[in-house]
């Protein structure tokens, strides 16, 4: 099995790890993972994207993060059933407010869509369906290390899915950041498309791609 089923529903396991959370002091991404205890590989994949994968002002952490997903990932495909991270990770620090913040983001959006998740899709529990969900991550959380601004969220929310999906056990949602992952990696192959022909700077395809997106949504 890859995870242990919740008898509740995710967003009061991270209400409850919020509560525990004193917001004026600083912990480190280590100390975080020590409170919700050993929940797998969702868990650590649902923090270590959730930086990046929700609107939380997250600079330095996409790169050292997508490292650690892809680290995790190869421990996936390596058929290892408990993740491990390295002291890199663990010991770096999360400011209290903003450990707060993305929490608080996470809580909100999972009590929307939570009624929608649930155990399916036994597929999961198969040798190859693990293999799929390690490869999956690794391409997104090497799309994550790129230090390019404003493209981070994508692959994140992807990963972000992946762990929902493993902690609830729901193929649905593996399947729904399958076509977030898809997308995220449209996105880049365009973006780097424009840049070889075009012969332009990241900064002016990030700022086309900005002005784009607000024509097509009226703003």
């Amino acid at each position: 099995m890859i995870e242990a089923a919740l008898d509740q529903h995710l967003s009061n396991d991270l209400q409850r790890l919020m509560d525990e959370q004193d917001p004026e002091e600083p912990l480190t991404f280590g100390e975080l993972v020590d409170r919700i205890g050993d929940r797998g590989f969702g868990f650590s994949l649902l923090l270590l994207a959730l930086p990046s994968a929700l609107p939380v002002p997250a600079p330095g952490y996409s790169t050292p993060f997508g490292i650690a997903i892809v680290g995790l990932s190869v421990q996936m495909l390596m058929g290892r059933k408990t993740p491990w991270l390295p002291n890199f990770i663990t010991k770096r620090t999360l400011g209290g407010a903003f450990a707060r913040r993305a929490l608080k983001t996470a809580i909100g959006f999972l009590r929307r869509v939570e009624h929608l998740i649930r155990p399916r899709w036994g597929l999961l529990h198969s040798r190859g369906a693990l293999m799929f969900v390690g490869i999956l991550i690794g391409l997104m959380g090497s799309l994550m290390i790129i230090p390019l601004p404003g493209t981070n969220t994508a692959p994140a929310m992807a990963i972000f899915l992946v762990g929902v999906g493993l902690i609830e056990e729901d193929g649905a949602v593996i399947a729904l950041a399958t076509l977030a992952a898809t997308g995220a990696a449209l996105l880049y192959g365009s973006l780097f498309g424009i840049m070889i022909y075009a012969g332009m700077e990241w900064e002016q395809v990030y700022e086309l791609a900005k002005t784009t997106i607000k024509g097509w949504l009226g703003s």
